[in-house]
């Protein structure tokens, strides 16, 4: 259980309440349950729910307000009912609750995969694979690839969203989240957004859009770095533009030569010349889907500004109290610098 902890005091629940709705609801629930809590991501709460024989994991949403169809359950329960039939990388959904009587909200019960999560540093299984960094690039660009390729008519997904327009919502709405989360001003942020408004390009045929689609939001199997099992954080998953996924993924990479405010953002290993450099990675994603990729620097720079607006949606939880995770302390410092590099990317995109 090297990948959980005892669960955080302010974040616990109720565990005999939820063990007496969940015995007559999935195998194994009417043993013992034992509740321990993952480590990773910085929203979203999970949780593992150990009964022995059956382990299952729990998602909800993080403590206090929550911006509207924010960490959405009832999303994510829609989208992993059903999407592992094509897109077998995504753990079936096999629960939703909609009674916050239970646990304190909304949450959804899904199977446990097993494997490796890649986080800030090479994990041991790994660093004795001269080769792993590369293999664990090439396969998150092709997995990526392979998901926008889903067919979501086919799964009754056809209305999950509504791609019309779907970029520039995404623009007008983060810059809305933007002036109801910060803590301060920042006149950078007006104008990327000003920046992006400008230089929108047209969309290509959308598909299913993962929305926060990054390293440390896949597994990968523990004997084969270049074998992903599993795509976890889908309660954003909607119809839209593909390369917003694209400039995501580009948003949370790291270069060695990337100056230190960019590497501070990285959900990844940074420093390590051994994993693909962005441009590798579009032009795989470009071989791979067919697309033409000639603008993704405009949703390398929207990835960004999202990211700044994601990152004062976090903090001004931590500084209101909401959440005592002292990860989330220096997240007052990084928000200018991740605004900054939204900034470079727009006004210097090659």
């Amino acid at each position: 259980m090297n990948d959980t902890i005892p669960v955080r005091p302010d974040e616990r629940f109720d565990e005999a309440r939820l063990h007496a709705w969940l015995k007559d609801k999935l195998p194994g629930a009417d043993q013992p349950l034992q509740v321990r809590q993952f480590t990773g991501g910085v929203a979203n709460l999970t949780y593992l729910l150990d009964f022995g024989e059956h382990q299952y994991v729990l998602r909800r949403p993080p403590l206090g307000p929550v911006a509207k169809r924010a960490h959405d359950m009832g999303r994510e329960y829609k989208v992993l009912s059903v999407l592992h039939q094509a897109f077998p990388k995504a753990p079936r959904a096999l629960l939703f609750c909609q009674d916050a009587t239970i646990i304190g909200s909304p949450f959804l019960i899904v199977e446990r995969r097993q494997g490796v999560i890649v986080r800030k540093s090479m994990p041991p299984e790994f660093t004795d694979i001269p080769d792993a960094p590369q293999r664990m690039s090439q396969a998150l660009i092709e997995t990526l690839a392979e998901f926008h390729a889903v067919d979501f008519e086919a799964l009754g997904l056809g209305d999950l969203g509504h791609p019309e327009g779907f970029i520039s919502r995404q623009i007008e709405g983060w810059y809305k989240r933007w002036h109801a989360a910060k803590t301060h001003d920042l006149p950078v942020m007006d104008d990327v957004y000003t920046w992006l408004k400008a230089h929108q390009p047209p969309s290509p045929p959308p598909t299913l859009v993962h929305n926060d689609y990054k390293l440390d939001n896949v597994m990968f199997d523990a004997h084969d770095p270049g074998r992903i099992v599993a795509v976890f954080d889908w309660d954003m998953c909607t119809l839209g533009d593909p390369f917003s996924d694209l400039g995501a993924l580009l948003t949370y990479w790291t270069e060695p030569t990337d100056p230190p405010y960019m590497q501070a953002i990285a959900q990844m290993p940074v420093g390590d010349h051994r994993f693909w450099t962005r441009q590798q990675l579009v032009e795989r994603y470009a071989d791979i889907s067919g697309r033409d990729v000639s603008d993704v620097y405009f949703y390398h720079a929207l990835g960004l500004f999202r990211l700044t607006v994601i990152a004062a949606q976090i903090y001004i939880r931590y500084v209101r109290g909401q959440t005592r995770d002292e990860r989330f302390a220096g997240l007052g410092a990084i928000i200018p610098l991740i605004a900054r590099a939204a900034h470079e990317v727009a006004i210097n995109p090659h």
